[in-house]
């Protein structure tokens, strides 16, 4: 596949995915503004903004773990192809860009913690 091909394949990618998410607004949306709580009449976004802050820290820590992920793994698979006595150290760094994840969990858990 060129490079043209795979860019305008991601591409298309990206705007599927938008309408997707737009189209699933328009279908749920109208429920969760109907529903008339408390908080919601007092016009209380303090839980929304924790909410939103726990799971941007949560997409953060996993975009840099794929990130990562594929930087070190291809790094390592090259090395192993060259020295298969170095798969156990290859494999380790593997798993420290893994670890970005559960910092990201972790941190979205104590921000939950907080409401």
């Amino acid at each position: 596949m060129t490079n043209i091909a795979f860019r305008k394949k991601v591409s298309m990618t990206f705007i599927a995915t938008a309408l997707m998410l737009l189209a699933s607004a328009f279908i749920f949306a109208p429920g969760a503004f109907a529903a008339t709580t408390e908080a919601a009449q007092r016009n209380d976004y303090n839980l929304a903004l924790v909410c939103f802050s726990a799971a941007l820290a949560f997409a953060v820590g996993a975009l840099a773990a794929g990130m990562a992920i594929g930087k070190v793994g291809s790094a390592a698979m090259g090395a192993i192809s060259e020295r298969p006595e170095i798969a156990s150290q290859a494999l380790i760094f593997i798993a420290l860009a893994e670890g970005l994840v559960v910092f990201g969990f972790i941190t979205s858990l104590m921000i939950l913690g907080k409401v």
